[in-house]
C-alpha cells in the first residue's frame, strides 16, 4: 500500500493517517484541497517526498473542485489553492517544488481547455508519485553499497515508505541492504517530540523482519563513542547548494558526535529535495511547531502547567559534518557545491 494515492473511482486523495500508527492503520480520504493542506500541516502525512506527492495530488483535486469553465479562471483558482498548500509546512522543499511544477504545467499554452488542465494535473501528480517510488529504490541500492555485512546503523526520525510514496530514503537503503542478505542491525532514535522513530520506524522495520533496538535520543552519543555504530543514515527535508542539510531536529547533534567519533554520516536525499537556489543552510526556513508537542507525550502532560517551551521541527547540519550524500544519481562527495549541481542535472536528464 502506498502512503498517499489517488482514488480513481471517487476522485479523492487518500493517505495513511500516520498519527494513528502503529496502533491503528487508517486510510484517510479527502475531497477538498484545503483539507489536504490541513492534513500536511497536522502531519496526517509527513516526510518531504510524501508531502510533495500529496501537494501534487492536492492541486489536481483543487482543479476538480473548481467550478471554472474556462482555462484562465481555473488558473486563478489553482494559484489560490497553491498558496494554501505551500503554506502548510515551510521547510520541506518538495512541497513547493511539486506545487510549482504543477502550476507551470497548468499554465502551458498546449493545454487549451479547463478540462485539459484538469486531466494533465492528475496525470502529472501520478507521475510524481510513481517516479518517487522508482527513484527511491534506485537510491536505496546506491546507498546499500555503503553497508557492510554485520554493520550497525544509527537512524533518526522516519525515512521509510511512510515518509515517501513507497520504499523510503535512508530506511530504503536499510531495506535494500537487508534484501541483499546483509546481516544488519539498526539503532532507532525515538525522535522526540513526536516520536516518529519510536512509532513509525520501529513499525516499518518490524514489518520487514529487520533486527533493531529503540534507543533514547540522548543515548546515541554513548553508542557511537563506544564503537557500537558503523554508519549514521538520515533523511533530509531540504539540502542547500553547498551541502548543508535541514532534517528532523536532533540531526545536527548526531552529525557532530559522529564526526567526533569517526563514524560516517550520510543523508539520503532525492534530488527533488536539493534546493540549488539556496546557497547555504542558514537560508532554510525552520518551522517552529506548537509547544504542546514538547509539553506532552502520547496525549499526557510531562511538565508543570503554565510553562513555556520551544519546538523547532528541524535543524541544519553544516556540510563539514557530512561524509557524503546519497541521491538517485549516485553518492555525492565534496565539493558539494559542484557535485550536487551535477547530480541534479544528471537526474533531470534521466527523468
Amino acid at each position: 500500500m502506498r502512503t498517499v494515492f489517488w482514488d480513481y473511482d471517487n476522485h479523492t486523495v487518500k493517505m495513511i493517517d500516520q498519527r494513528l500508527l502503529p496502533f491503528e492503520l487508517v486510510i484517510a480520504e479527502f475531497d477538498d484541497y484545503q483539507e489536504v493542506a490541513r492534513a500536511i500541516r497536522e502531519m496526517v502525512v509527513r516526510g518531504a517526498p510524501a508531502i510533495g506527492a500529496t501537494a501534487a495530488f492536492g492541486l489536481a483535486l483543487a482543479a476538480r473542485q473548481s467550478q471554472a469553465t474556462d482555462r484562465l479562471a481555473l488558473l486563478r483558482d489553482l494559484e489560490t489553492a497553491a498558496e494554501a498548500l505551500k503554506a502548510a509546512r515551510p521547510t520541506a522543499v518538495n512541497l513547493a517544488w511539486a506545487v510549482a511544477r504543477q502550476l507551470r504545467l497548468a499554465a502551458s499554452e498546449e493545454l487549451e481547455t479547463a478540462g485539459d488542465v484538469r486531466e494533465a494535473l492528475l496525470q502529472a501528480a501520478q507521475k510524481i508519485a510513481d517516479d518517487d517510488v522508482k527513484l527511491n529504490r534506485r537510491m536505496g541500492y546506491y546507498g546499500a553499497e555503503l553497508i557492510a555485512d554485520g554493520d550497525t546503523i544509527l537512524h533518526h526520525c522516519n525515512t521509510g515508505a511512510l515518509a515517501t510514496v513507497d520504499w523510503g530514503t535512508a530506511l530504503g537503503v536499510i531495506f535494500a541492504a537487508h534484501e541483499q542478505g546483509k546481516k544488519i542491525h539498526v539503532l532507532v532514535d525515538e525522535t522526540r517530540p513526536r516520536l516518529q522513530g519510536a512509532l513509525l520506524t520501529t513499525w516499518e522495520l518490524q514489518q520487514r523482519g529487520i533486527p533493531f533496538d529503540l534507543i533514547a535520543d540522548n543515548a546515541a552519543g554513548h553508542f557511537m563513542r563506544t564503537g557500537q555504530v558503523n554508519i549514521v543514515l538520515v533523511g533530509s527535508d531540504r539540502t542547500a547548494a553547498n551541502g548543508d542539510v535541514a532534517n528532523k531536529v536532533g540531526t545536527y547533534k548526531l552529525a557532530v558526535v559522529a564526526k567526533e567519533n569517526g563514524v560516517p554520516f550520510y543523508p539520503v536525499v532525492p534530488t527533488s529535495t536539493i534546493d540549488l537556489d539556496l546557497a547555504n543552510g542558514d537560508l532554510i526556513p525552520i518551522e517552529e511547531r506548537s509547544p504542546d508537542e514538547v509539553l506532552r507525550a502520547i496525549d499526557r502532560p510531562i511538565a508543570p502547567p503554565g510553562i513555556t517551551a520551544r519546538n523547532p521541527a528541524f535543524d541544519v547540519t553544516p556540510h563539514r559534518y557530512v561524509t557524503g550524500i546519497v541521491t538517485e544519481a549516485g553518492i555525492v562527495y565534496p565539493p558539494f557545491e559542484k557535485n550536487l549541481r551535477a547530480a541534479v542535472e544528471k537526474a533531470q536528464k534521466e527523468t
